[in-house]
């Protein structure tokens, strides 16, 4: 995989955890970086993205004031701080790049998936 995540596990209710996104492949900061969320069942959605240098970020409306969205270009990394964990929050988390002028949580504008990592939050 050209994107890897990591940093995923079993938390409980209200606890933290932070996603990385990092490239082997490529430099993060020349794309727009997504990060989505599938759980069982259900469609992958777009959680946060970042747009590409000094580019702006997005959030859904669900994790809001929870999560927060971050570059670390000497590392070329992407992280997403998870604050405030609820059970719904539960799923495989993927990041992804973009190659638009701006970022959005559209997953179809999205290429190079990586495998993905679990988050369990448990009430």
């Amino acid at each position: 995989f050209r994107i890897v995540e990591s940093g995923g596990g079993l938390v409980q209710s209200g606890e933290s955890l932070r996603l990385s996104c990092v490239s082997t492949a490529f430099t993060l900061d020349y794309y727009n970086i997504g990060w989505f969320r599938q759980a069982p069942g259900k469609e992958r959605e777009g959680i946060s993205c970042i747009g590409r240098g000094n580019g702006g970020s997005d959030y859904a409306d669900s994790v809001k004031g929870r999560f927060t969205i971050s570059r670390d270009n000497a590392n070329n990394a992407v992280y997403l701080q998870m604050d405030t964990l609820k059970p719904e929050d539960s799923g495989v988390y993927y990041c992804a790049r973009s190659n638009r002028a701006m970022c959005n949580l559209d997953r179809g504008e999205y290429e190079y998936w990586g495998q993905g990592t679990q988050v369990t939050v448990s009430s």
